[in-house]
């Protein structure tokens, strides 16, 4: 797992967006459709508004997006469908695939299409509980399943609040529908931006702590011969001095 340290989120977004292009011109100067995995949060606005802006050929892009909360309508401000609609597949002419747990018909679908292939690249988050997706602790890390119905916990929906998502803790879902552990890992390629200060205690445990456990999910990232996290000074801020020797320090 690569780690690379960034001034601020701007620059961490920008670091993280030119990995993700990169890839994707790859994949498609071999003539071929590219595969991109998409996350959403607060933590994710700067690298999506300049992942648009990269010289990609977007219209032989295939989107995927992680996760959405059941119960909530396409068009609620903290929907993920609208979120990526409205930051990504409104933006570039990429053919987006939405998870809607509203129609078990489409999530079927969804699961064979995502199952068919590895992500070439996959952009995603972690949580302030240590989640990747909505996996939230303890992770399933067995099921092969493409995607999987989970009840959040209570870190990740107060996570929700106070980026401000919903109004109150009542009016967040708790229930949603996640990529699972398993296939966001089949990914070529992976790429994690995880800028702020509230991310700082987590990404501690992640680089300092040794095991591989279902009570921190995003510790599964070390198993990927292909991973970058991507921080800020912020999200660093915790980590001993002797670790920001062994990350590239920007």
């Amino acid at each position: 797992m690569r780690v690379v340290i960034c001034e601020s989120p701007d620059a961490a977004g920008k670091y993280g967006a030119a990995e993700v292009a990169a890839r994707l011109n790859q994949v498609l100067g071999a003539g071929r459709r590219a595969r991109l995995l998409l996350s959403t949060g607060q933590s994710q606005f700067e690298t999506l508004r300049d992942l648009v802006r990269r010289p990609v050929d977007w219209a032989r892009v295939d989107g995927f997006h992680l996760d959405e909360y059941l119960g909530l309508a396409a068009d609620h401000p903290a929907s993920f469908r609208r979120y990526l609609t409205e930051r990504v597949a409104a933006v570039v002419p990429l053919s987006m695939h939405f998870v809607d747990p509203s129609s078990p018909t489409s999530l079927a679908d969804l699961s064979a299409v995502v199952a068919s292939a590895p992500m070439d690249v996959a952009l995603v988050g972690i949580g302030e509980n240590g989640h990747l997706a909505f996996n939230d602790p303890p992770a399933d890390f067995e099921t092969e399943e493409p995607f999987l119905e989970v009840e959040l916990d209570a870190r990740c929906r107060a996570q929700q609040l106070r980026e401000g998502w919903f109004a109150e803790l009542q009016d967040v879902p708790k229930r949603a529908v996640t990529m699972s552990v398993h296939e966001i890992m089949r990914a070529a390629e992976i790429v994690s931006v995880v800028p702020h200060e509230a991310k700082a205690p987590v990404i501690t445990r992640l680089l300092t702590e040794d095991a591989v456990t279902p009570e921190l999910p995003a510790t599964m990232l070390r198993r990927h011969e292909r991973t970058t996290v991507v921080l800020d000074r912020a999200s660093a801020g915790l980590l001993p001095a002797e670790l920001w020797d062994r990350c590239v320090v920007l």
